[in-house]
């Protein structure tokens, strides 16, 4: 059985403990490797890695930086299609999927933040004849990382790549649940030369790990992605150490449908956004608004396409829905289904568990699923539930509609649907979230700023919003 190992100090290395985890394949619900389960003692040796390797990296500059990074994306690209198959086994998604949006965007975030620290400018402000000021950024020093299982390499290269394009070292923490594509990844900076210490990758539980990385002195900011109850904790733990934080947090997105959109770009992209990755991506829409003269004609034309969708297995390009990430979470969302008939709730299609035939039989699969009924309070349109799960809601008048999207304690994303261009103005002006989208979903500029409102976190991602982040500005003002 295949061993996932600790990538500390330029090598791969069991954990200090000896001790090891499960890692299950979702498709099968079949232990497929074990992983390093580390502790305070790894988190220890990994800062202290990073601290040795920080002058160094530093001295090479951004071009050095950037070049190193560069060949760290040549490598992801030449190995494309194994690190999508290993995502597809160890993540459940469709293999397609991970071939198409995972890991390209992985690779992506590398060249991207490679190639944008090379054009980063600085600020220069003159004060007439009295004197120049001009803002000097430097790395923060070791950054802490911590990642989800929804888009493991996705999200993973997301942090890690901008924190070493500053100039930081850094330790970081992939989900135990999909670790398998980060331990690929650190044997990848071996081969691409990536001087040992740089990148220091630890496997194990949050408990254990993500909680000694959060606590640590020697590392002064972190950036986590994940549900909103554990950024809670890290915020807890890391503000009376007056760390930097960036807490990407959990999302209730709302889509809100006018019925002057172009209806048929509207389904298809609704389907997507609703059931794609099995509705675990945070910006998935799972509140879908219709204005009430288009309710019926949506609601039926939807659940059609839903009931067309195919459940199966990841490895077979034509599946559209592959299993959810745990059997755990395979619970939790039929959970939230039961709730949803308890509260009143008519389930239109799906609501069941799909039971696969041969090797596939005992994998983690939920048809997708369509529910209306509910009102805008009852906790089915309030809680995260992060699986193949909408719910539809009529309105009548815009605010209605802006009063049900903002109803929630999230505000990750929104999506718009109208071809009135002053409507989509003042909506996207009046929409409580970070992100919104109008006539598309999950086009994304790696320029941009992302991160959400309320209870879907604090700070922003992305371009120099990330730059910035790992980074600590300092004002040098020199007399004329």
């Amino acid at each position: 059985m295949e061993q996932v190992l600790n990538y500390i100090n330029g090598e791969m290395v069991p954990a200090v403990g000896g001790a090891w985890l499960n890692d299950h394949a979702p498709a099968t619900g079949q232990v497929h490797a074990v992983i390093a389960d580390s502790d305070e003692r790894d988190v220890q040796r990994a800062v202290e890695a990073a601290q040795a390797a920080l002058p160094g990296w530093q001295a090479l500059g951004t071009e050095g930086r950037s070049a190193l990074m560069m060949r760290v994306a040549d490598l992801m690209q030449r190995d494309l299609e194994a690190l999508a198959r290993a995502e597809s086994v160890d993540n459940g998604k469709p293999i397609a999927l991970a071939r198409r949006m995972d890991i390209p965007r992985a690779i992506a975030n590398f060249r991207f933040f490679a190639g944008a620290v090379l054009h980063w400018d600085s600020e220069a402000h003159l004060m007439d004849d009295v004197a120049l000021n001009y803002t000097d950024r430097q790395p923060v020093g070791v950054a802490g990382c911590i990642s989800p299982w929804n888009l493991p390499l996705y999200l993973f290269t997301w942090k890690i790549a901008p924190a070493l394009a500053a100039g930081c070292t850094v330790v970081a923490k992939p989900s135990e649940v999909t670790p398998f594509t980060a331990a690929m990844l650190g044997r990848l900076c071996i081969e691409a030369g990536l001087p040992p210490g740089v990148l220091n990758i630890v496997n194990g539980l949050g408990p254990k790990v993500g909680a000694a990385i959060t606590a640590h002195p020697g590392i002064p900011a972190v950036s986590f992605t994940g549900g909103t109850r554990t950024g809670a904790e890290i915020a807890r733990v890391a503000a009376p150490m007056f760390k930097k934080l960036s807490l990407e947090l959990g999302g209730k997105n709302p889509v809100v449908i006018f019925a002057d959109c172009d209806f048929d770009e509207m389904l298809r992209t609704t389907v997507r956004s609703a059931f794609t990755n099995q509705g675990q991506i945070c910006l998935c829409g799972s509140r879908i608004l219709v204005e009430r003269s288009l309710y019926a004609r949506f609601r039926d034309a939807f659940v059609e396409r839903v009931n067309a969708l195919r459940v199966g297995d990841p490895a077979d390009p034509a599946t559209d829905l592959g299993a959810v990430v745990s059997e755990a979470h395979m619970n939790k969302v039929l959970g939230h289904i039961a709730l949803a008939r308890e509260e009143g709730g008519t389930v239109l299609c799906g609501g069941h568990r799909v039971e696969l035939d041969g090797h596939l039989r005992n994998g983690w699969y939920i048809a997708p699923t369509v529910i209306e009924g509910l009102g805008p309070a009852c906790r089915t349109n309030q809680e995260e539930i992060f699986g193949p799960v909408v719910t539809l809601q009529p309105f009548d008048t815009e605010a209605e509609a802006l009063s049900m999207a903002n109803g929630t304690t999230y505000g990750l994303a929104s999506v718009l649907w109208t071809n009135d261009l002053k409507r989509a103005h003042r909506m996207a002006r009046g929409l409580h979230s970070g992100i919104v989208w109008v006539n598309c979903w999950l086009v994304r500029d790696l320029r941009t700023p992302f991160g959400g409102m309320k209870q879907s976190g604090v700070g922003r991602e992305g371009g120099h919003e990330a730059l910035r982040f790992f980074t600590e500005a300092k004002n040098v003002c020199i007399r004329l």
